[in-house]
């Protein structure tokens, strides 16, 4: 990591890990595309995955495993947890989250297939496709169909969708396809509406017209197999007043240690790109399980 996004104290005051959220909303990095989000008497999580388990080069037979002691000590009481597709290192820990919590879970029909063949109550889960705007009470969240991401070769990894839940609960990572992606633009009550993306492609039409306060924005790989990825979202999104890079750490490291960039993602040029074509954009670097608290 070489250092070079900066955290800007005018886009956003550092707040304890501990302190209430107060004026605004208290925004915490929980590595790769996850969040806590805190605001108006409500949490609601964003692809919550603390894990962080070792896969050996992305094996589909690595087992799946839970943290459960990671995971509750930084979760806090979540009220809504939102999840962007079903590969693992967004939708792992959910099932734990969503059991002990009894917090109702907005995804796709796959991951609420999945969730439900992992012990998950049908009645905590609410499908949607894109394009439904849903009241939770002081918490509005905008549903967004969106991509994933490919490889070099222009290929999803672990790509498929479900039409009923598997006969068997999943135990690899392999046995966790995308099923779709999503983006959700979140608002509690009056604070900022803050984009929250968990992969690295979008929808030009089904983002036109969103212009948060906040996005985070999920970083490209260095195959940039996306034609002009950066360009066009900033474009899409009327160059976003704040603009946080997401999904740029070694996810396998531990939550506990400083995020490490991870070399096949391309944090540097996301931020040189943001810099050249969005100057008046506040640029902020997030910090594992460091809070953040950010105004509309």
């Amino acid at each position: 990591m070489t250092g070079t996004v900066p955290a800007v104290a005018a886009a956003a005051d550092s707040v304890p890990q501990q302190q209430s959220a107060g004026a605004g909303t208290v925004f915490t990095w929980l590595g790769n595309s996850g969040w806590r989000i805190e605001g108006s008497g409500k949490t609601v999580l964003f692809d919550p995955y603390l894990t962080r388990f070792p896969t050996h080069g992305f094996d589909a037979k690595t087992p799946l495993t839970v943290a459960t002691e990671v995971v509750d000590r930084h979760i806090g009481e979540p009220d809504l947890i939102l999840v962007s597709h079903s590969h693992w290192d967004h939708v792992n820990d959910v099932p734990h989250i969503a059991k002990t919590s009894r917090a109702p879970v907005v995804g796709t029909a796959t991951t609420c297939y999945l969730l439900q063949a992992m012990g998950v109550d049908p009645g905590q889960l609410i499908t949607v496709k894109g394009g439904e705007v849903l009241d939770f009470g002081g918490c509005t969240v905008q549903v967004v169909a969106s991509l994933h991401s490919r490889n070099a070769k222009h290929r999803y990894w672990a790509p498929g969708t479900l039409t009923a839940p598997p006969a068997k609960a999943p135990e690899t990572i392999g046995e966790l396809p995308e099923g779709d992606t999503l983006a959700f633009q979140v608002r509690l009550d009056d604070g900022p509406s803050t984009l929250l993306t968990g992969a690295s492609d979008f929808i030009e039409h089904t983002f036109a017209g969103l212009r948060p306060d906040v996005a985070m924005i999920a970083t490209e790989s260095t195959a940039r197999a996306t034609y002009r990825y950066v360009p066009r979202i900033l474009k899409t999104l009327e160059h976003p007043r704040t603009i946080i890079p997401v999904h740029w750490d070694t996810f396998e490291s531990p939550l506990t240690d400083p995020a490490v960039q991870d070399p096949s993602m391309d944090l540097d040029g996301l931020t040189a790109q943001v810099r050249a074509l969005a100057p008046r954009s506040r640029l902020i670097r997030p910090e594992h399980l460091v809070s953040l608290r950010l105004h509309a």
